[in-house]
């Protein structure tokens, strides 16, 4: 009777840790839901439902992408933040969730530092800096000049408020000490009507966005906004040649709530890492203008907080607030 008690203390033990259940192997045990704060059909939908296709077919266990969109996906973060850390809620987060919001808005109900364990980076989307032609400038150096030249003459474009398209025109400002005049709008496909229509002239944006526009002759690619060049614009440099610390990565990565054990988190960067070396995989990050980019959890959380710091003086150096 005693060998009985102390066995059936022993598995109620086992199934009541996390930790230990991973240990077992057995994780996970039920369907896996990970967030999206962003709606249906968009890039951050389309990479969570890439990684939950992939991560069903390796545990044989359903990963379910909820939506839970609004307020520059907040709501879709706060969610996951107060879930039960326990591996079965995940965030496919951005640059935005992570790194921005924070500073946006004043009176968040959770902490993106704080209430997050990063898991795994997944995706990177260079961005680009277009101008209408009529501008008639060259190259980075050229569209200084303009700008110095004709203080808040220069307007820019930009998918909302607070967006990272605006604060990416806004770093460029502050790195090239230049007056520009933001024209904002709801979302990427209006503005960028308007700057094919020079009613506005310039914009960053992500690159599956802009490029169609510059590959068609509508707009004149002068950067990118990463360290590197991008096979879709052979011979446009880097914004930071110019512009010395200008760098920009916008990025997309799955979080789990604060608290989920370190063993759990850990199978499922592994698990994600080995998604993103998968053919298909990569094919279907690269049709929406992505990049994979696997990582370990610190390296993940290492990147979050240094383009927290960099959003962070951008936003007060804007004077921008939301909420």
């Amino acid at each position: 009777m005693r060998r009985r008690l102390l066995l059936g203390t022993t598995i109620a033990g086992a199934l009541a840790s996390p930790a230990i259940v991973w240990a077992q192997g057995t994780y996970p045990l039920r369907p896996v839901r990970i967030v999206s704060p962003f709606a249906a059909g968009g890039a951050t939908d389309i990479l969570a439902r890439s990684i939950a296709q992939s991560l069903q077919a390796e545990y044989g266990q359903s990963f379910v992408v909820e939506n839970r969109t609004g307020a520059g996906g907040t709501i879709g973060a706060e969610a996951v933040a107060k879930a039960a850390p326990d591996g079965y809620t995940l965030l496919l987060g951005t640059t935005a969730t992570q790194s921005i919001t924070s500073h946006l808005y004043p009176r968040l109900s959770f902490d993106a530092a704080r209430d997050f364990a990063p898991v795994s980076s997944v995706a990177s989307v260079p961005m680009v800096l277009a101008v209408h032609p009529s501008l008639g400038v060259e190259d980075v150096a050229g569209l200084v000049a303009k700008a110095r030249a004709e203080p808040g003459k220069v307007t820019f474009a930009s998918s909302g408020q607070g967006s990272i398209t605006h604060l990416a025109s806004e770093l460029f400002r502050a790195r090239a000490g230049v007056e520009l005049t933001h024209i904002p709008y709801r979302g990427s496909a209006p503005a960028m009507t308007d700057l094919v229509a020079g009613r506005v002239l310039m914009m960053i944006d992500h690159a599956p966005t802009i490029l169609p526009q510059i590959s068609g002759g509508g707009l004149r690619a002068l950067g990118v906004a990463g360290q590197q060049p991008i096979a879709q614009l052979p011979g446009v440099p880097p914004i930071g040649r110019t512009l010395q610390g200008f760098e920009i990565t916008s990025w997309f990565g799955v979080l789990a709530p604060a608290g989920t054990p370190a063993a759990i988190v850990s199978q499922l960067n592994a698990s994600i890492g080995k998604a993103l070396t998968q053919p298909e995989v990569a094919a279907k990050l690269r049709e929406q203008g992505a990049e994979p980019m696997p990582g370990s959890p610190d390296a993940f959380a290492t990147l979050i907080t240094h383009d927290s710091r960099l959003w962070g003086e951008v936003v007060r150096s804007a004077g921008v607030t939301l909420g």
